[in-house]
């Protein structure tokens, strides 16, 4: 048993760094939460919000510059009729909402100047502003820090086309499309056309070039660093201090369980080595039986010291 209790001990520390090292959210996607929000807030506005009607929503003024909307539809008629022009978004129809809800909701995003700040990404530009594309279940719509659905353009593609994107140097590589997952890894693929992109799921779209294809922009002077929101409006010095906080103290939760764990193993090694050992001394001598009227009984061996009468030592 105790051995079983060191084998459970050791799953629950390895169990408990894994979540501890997925506690702390991506900038990005503490983004998405908080944008959630506010997306939310802009349906509270009106007693009865209509289904497929475009809510604009106000975002807070340390992200000025990001424009989000958010649009109210039944699964079923996204996948029938598909949502035409939602901003640079043409949503055809054969979209499947996973796992499925009666109701959803299509938030937008455009992050604008904001862009290359939540998805940095190192030795290219960006031509056009990040767009973001997620779905929500809109069963609740008061509902904070939803967890979005997953969806899949079943027929054709969701068609990106993005408007005022910058232009390169003459002669230079070619502009492409960056798709990034949740996770904010990025993925590249060709143009469909000169301005336009094509995806299959959600996520957050661009068109870039490598860096050295376009021509440097002035730089402004006096900028300020934003903070990074977070669903609860912090800023971005008490979101790094909660995730090193959050990182001491697992930190101190790991190191108590694998002390817990070498105890444990330690006592195990000394039970199973006395257990042993008493083993050995009750298997180390044996008594011969004897027949004692009509039962066995053990009989103890003869001594080698014979007994000596003690008139045999009077001389």
């Amino acid at each position: 048993m105790d051995f079983l209790a060191c084998i459970c001990l050791l799953q629950v520390l390895l169990l408990g760094s894994s979540r501890v090292a997925a506690a702390a959210p991506s900038p990005a996607r503490a983004l998405d939460a908080m944008l959630q929000d506010y997306a939310y807030q802009a349906f509270g506005v009106r007693p009865h919000p209509r289904t497929g009607i475009v809510y604009n929503a106000t975002v807070p003024a340390n992200l000025t510059g990001v424009a989000l909307s958010a649009v109210r539809l039944r699964s079923g008629s996204l996948r029938r009729k598909g949502f035409s022009r939602y901003f640079e978004f043409a949503v055809p129809t054969g979209v499947v909402v996973q796992p499925y809800v009666e109701r959803v909701v299509l938030l937008y995003h455009n992050l604008g100047n904001w862009s290359d700040y939540y998805y940095p990404l190192p030795g290219y530009t960006y031509l056009s502003p990040v767009l973001g594309l997620l779905v929500y279940d809109a069963a609740n719509l008061s509902a904070v820090g939803l967890q979005d659905l997953s969806f899949v353009a079943s027929g054709s593609p969701i068609s990106i086309y993005f408007s005022n994107v910058k232009t390169v140097l003459a002669g230079g590589s070619a502009p492409r499309c960056v798709w990034f997952d949740l996770d904010g890894v990025p993925q590249f693929r060709d143009l469909e056309a000169s301005n336009v992109c094509s995806t299959y799921r959600r996520g957050h779209f661009s068109i870039v070039v490598n860096s050295s294809e376009i021509a440097p922009g002035p730089v402004p002077s006096g900028t300020i660093t934003p903070p990074i929101p977070t669903p609860a409006g912090r800023s971005k010095g008490s979101y790094k201090g909660w995730k090193i906080a959050v990182g001491v103290v697992g930190g101190v939760i790991a190191l108590v369980l694998l002390a817990s764990l070498v105890v444990c193993l330690a006592r195990y090694k000394r039970d199973k080595k006395l257990e042993v050992m008493e083993r050995n001394a009750e298997a180390g001598e044996t008594l011969r039986m004897a027949q004692v009227g009509r039962s066995q009984a053990p009989v103890a061996l003869g001594t080698r010291t014979q007994p000596v009468i003690e008139s045999e030592y009077v001389a």
